[in-house]
């Protein structure tokens, strides 16, 4: 499959460490951010193509032509939908995926063309209406194929991750925390934040390392 990434820095890297193993897949990177770009070309050993994807004359540059899969991760709601809608209707790509920042977009993007929105704080808030069905406060949400799956850990006090910055914690590289909800709000985190007792963790992560991922939010101090 050909696959591009457009924007997005973890985001980006986490996707890519998901298909850059399988040879079979092209992955295409293009981001608009000089300090995103090299990150992602270091740590990936991967070409980045420098410029904003939604405007044609980089798409054109970048060969995305009949990609299988278009992925918009920036932070920006606006270019993530445009540089879809580009890709598909310029460029024929046969899947749009955006991720977006405000819930009120998911719909609003899918009726305009984009084939698969994305909000963590939409996910987070539809888990939280649900009933619980799992023990020890952990809820899973399947995404797409289920090749993706979003994790909802309650933090307890005793967690050795409480009161800690997420830059301190050594977070396994198989997962990255999506978003934090702290009752009233949901919080999209950086490396500055401090987790908190009471914190519920949305973590993005395969079904492989799912189990992984929560034993390690759920070590002792």
């Amino acid at each position: 499959m050909k696959i591009v990434i457009a924007n997005g820095m973890h985001a980006a890297d986490y996707v890519i460490g998901i298909y850059k193993n399988h040879k079979k897949h092209e992955i295409i990177l293009i981001n608009d951010n000089k300090d995103s770009a090299k990150y992602l070309a270091e740590k990936n050993n991967l070409p980045v193509f420098y410029g904003h994807p939604n405007k044609k004359e980089v798409l054109e540059q970048a060969r995305i032509r009949d990609c299988d899969i278009f992925m918009a991760l920036g932070y920006k709601d606006s270019d993530n939908f445009v540089a879809c809608l580009l890709a598909k209707k310029a460029f024929g790509a046969r899947k749009t995926i955006c991720t977006v920042a405000n819930p009120k977009n998911v719909s609003l993007f899918r009726d305009l063309g984009v084939d698969s929105v994305i909000s963590s704080t939409a996910l987070l808030a539809d888990s939280l209406i649900a009933e619980s069905s799992l023990e020890d406060f952990i809820k899973q949400v399947s995404i797409e194929d289920n090749s993706i799956v979003m994790v909802e850990i309650v933090v307890k006090d005793s967690y050795h991750i409480s009161r800690r910055r997420i830059m301190d914690i050594e977070f396994p590289k198989t997962g990255t925390i999506s978003c934090i909800y702290r009752k009233p709000h949901a919080i999209i985190p950086n490396g500055q934040t401090v987790i908190l007792p009471k914190d519920k963790l949305v973590v993005v992560t395969t079904p492989e390392e799912k189990d992984a991922i929560i034993k390690f939010v759920q070590t002792a101090e």
